[in-house]
C-alpha cells in the first residue's frame, strides 16, 4: 500500500511542478490559481511521502519519488511547455526509469 501512496506522492510532486511553470507562463489571478495549485500539491506530495516512509527505507522512497517527479516533469515539459526531445534526453530518463524500478525489487 504505501508502494501506491510513494506513486501518488511523486505525481503530485509532477503537479506542483507544472503549477510552477504554468504560472511562469500567466499573470494575474490565473496565476494565483496556479500558486495555489503549486501549495496544495507540494502539501499532499509531502504528506504521502511522509506516510509512504513509515514503513518504506527512506532514502528508496525519497529516490523514487524525486525519480517520479523528473521523469514526469521532463514529460510534462515536453508535452505542455513544448521542451525539446532528443535521443539523449529520452535515454537518460529511461536510465532513471530503469533504475527507479530496480530499486523497487532490491527494497525490502
Amino acid at each position: 500500500m504505501n508502494w501506491i501512496l510513494l506513486i501518488i506522492a511523486g505525481l503530485f510532486e509532477v503537479g506542483f511542478a507544472t503549477c510552477l511553470g504554468k504560472a511562469k507562463h500567466s499573470s494575474g489571478s490565473e496565476a494565483n490559481f496556479w500558486y495555489i495549485g503549486f501549495i496544495v500539491c507540494l502539501t499532499i506530495s509531502m504528506l504521502l511521502l511522509m506516510k509512504a516512509t513509515e514503513t518504506l527505507p527512506i532514502g528508496t522512497a525519497y529516490a523514487v519519488w524525486t525519480g517520479i517527479g523528473a521523469v514526469g516533469t521532463v514529460l510534462a515539459g515536453i508535452f505542455l511547455f513544448n521542451e525539446p526531445v532528443d535521443f539523449w534526453r529520452l535515454f537518460f530518463i529511461s536510465t532513471l526509469i530503469i533504475s527507479l524500478v530496480g530499486l523497487k525489487f532490491v527494497s525490502h
